[in-house]
């Protein structure tokens, strides 16, 4: 087969961007899509008349003959539709966070080996031309044994999400699991060398008066194995989307930026510059970078694993890793001490 006939749950804001990646894709045809309410059905419809379109996804995965399925549905209904599709005998592609709790991933996990099928989580940024970049960069030992990074976001609030799932400390989880998640899994990425990730000590407040638990400051250091340490920090009180990431080693260091009006469009300005202990360059970005171009590429690579075994970008095994990273991180607030992570 020379294409990967996959199916989308979830058309919401963001599950309509993983449909345009779909269709995108050079190596995917979208045939089906689960939507739940009357209106995304409808939607889902006009936009894609080639497909399917099911106000159930378990219709969807019991009548359709799909090779993957894409899941972009709010936090809390992860688990219960991830377990259904590898029942179904389906490769996932799977949202961020990967769970709201480890014991969600760890029924995932179990789901996957049992029924012998991929299971990709949706960290794209490793998937940059930049970020992923600064990856390789690292790895090539340009900076030497790293031993900090830093990545910071100043960002406009989030939205709401269908039914203002994303301001419901129930279906979100916590604020930690929706971006900051992002920062984490790129930091432990970054600094791999130095081990695992063990302990965090995190702060965070609320600007809304009326639900304290939605923490839209927040900023974290969390320590590795080894010497390297990691500080993740971010804020939804600001303007605009500007994230940047620094990272420092014993030879050289890395400043990597990007802006944006919001953070899902598709004209950022962004730059990387790199210092190897006695110069300063801006490295050439050969790719436009952003989380919409690195959706694209992530729909990419599910499709060629599926059709070719190539690597994941991302394992299930590595969401799991974010999910505990956060979740210590949480705990470290709620208590006001630092927190192991668990291993």
């Amino acid at each position: 087969m020379s294409t990967a006939r996959m199916g989308l749950v979830g058309f919401g804001a963001w599950g309509q961007h993983h449909a345009n990646a779909i269709e995108k894709c050079t190596r995917a045809d979208l045939v089906a899509i689960a939507a739940r309410s009357d209106a995304s059905v409808a939607a889902a419809k006009a936009a894609f008349p080639q497909a399917e379109v099911y106000s159930d996804y378990r219709a969807m995965l019991e009548k359709e003959q799909l090779h993957g399925v894409d899941v972009a549905v709010p936090s809390h209904l992860h688990c219960e539709v991830a377990t259904a599709v590898f029942e179904s005998g389906q490769h996932l592609l799977l949202e961020k966070p990967m769970g709201i709790s480890l014991a969600e991933c760890d029924e995932m996990i179990s789901a996957a080996k049992k029924n012998e099928r991929l299971f990709a989580v949706g960290h794209e940024l490793r998937l940059s031309s930049m970020w992923g970049l600064a990856k390789e960069m690292i790895d090539d030992g340009f900076i030497g044994d790293p031993l900090y990074a830093l990545v910071e976001l100043s960002r406009n609030p989030y939205r709401l999400g269908a039914d203002g799932w994303r301001y419901d400390i129930n279906r979100v989880g916590n604020w930690i699991l929706e971006e900051p998640i992002h920062f984490f899994d790129l930091a432990r990425w970054y600094l791999s060398a130095s081990g695992n990730p063990t302990t965090v000590f995190a702060n965070a407040s609320s600007s809304q008066k009326d639900h304290p638990e939605l923490q839209d400051n927040f900023s974290a250091i969390m320590q590795f194995e080894g010497p390297a340490y990691a500080v993740v920090t971010q804020t939804l009180c600001a303007f605009e989307h500007h994230q940047t990431i620094k990272i420092t080693g014993t030879k050289g260091a890395l400043w990597a930026s990007w802006s944006g009006a919001m953070d899902r469009t598709r004209h950022p300005t962004f730059s990387l510059r790199a210092f190897d202990g006695g110069n300063v360059t801006t490295v050439p970005i050969d790719k436009m970078t952003g989380e919409l171009f690195e959706l694209e590429d992530q729909v990419e690579v599910f499709a060629k694993a599926i059709l070719d075994g190539d690597p994941l970008h991302c394992s299930a095994e590595d969401g799991r890793w974010s999910v505990a990273m956060c979740l210590a991180a949480q705990e470290s607030v709620d208590l006001g001490s630092a927190v192991e992570i668990p291993q």
